[in-house]
């Protein structure tokens, strides 16, 4: 028993203590997208969604039927044009590598004080299950606002572009 116990301080002792980054987000954002916390890849790119085979930015172009940049302020630019905010749940927390299962000690983000400065925010859309069960368990929903689960865009949830796609067309 002790050596488990042992092993399990061992292995969160080793864990990445990691940050989201600030909201992507301005007054006229009506909707708010949150995933649950950037990836290494994102990480390292400072970039939402920066890991090259995750779809988000692929799924946001399509549904409003513009040409994908690879320019990150293009991309910001975009979705604030088409009043979308976008964060993540999980403020910081310990993880190593990139998958959402191996997320611990997750910490929310102020979503209270997000929700007071940006009161136009009517919706808000989960790209995933770990965003939204997250922000479930930790901030909790309340009745100013309607909540959207979506499919991950993550390559890690294996379902065709278009069937993803088609869910995501809850944004519009």
């Amino acid at each position: 028993m002790t050596t488990s116990i042992s092993a399990e301080i061992a292995m969160h002792n080793s864990l990445t203590k990691i940050h989201s980054f600030p909201p992507i987000i301005n007054a006229t954002c009506t909707r708010l997208i949150l995933g649950s916390i950037p990836g290494v890849a994102s990480l390292e790119k400072q970039e939402y969604y920066g890991y090259p085979h995750n779809i988000f930015w692929r799924i946001l172009f399509a549904l409003y039927h513009e040409p994908l940049t690879d320019d990150y302020d293009e991309k910001r630019l975009f979705l604030l044009s088409h009043h979308i905010a976008l964060w993540d749940v999980i403020g910081s927390c310990r993880r190593e590598g990139s998958l959402d299962s191996r997320i611990k000690d997750a910490f929310p983000n102020d979503f209270a004080s997000l929700f007071r400065a940006y009161p136009c925010i009517t919706r808000v859309y989960f790209n995933g299950e770990k965003a939204y069960t997250t922000y479930q368990k930790k901030v909790g929903f309340d009745v100013d606002r309607a909540y959207f689960r979506l499919p991950s865009t993550s390559p890690a949830h294996a379902v065709a572009f278009e069937n993803k796609l088609d869910a995501w067309r809850a944004i519009l």
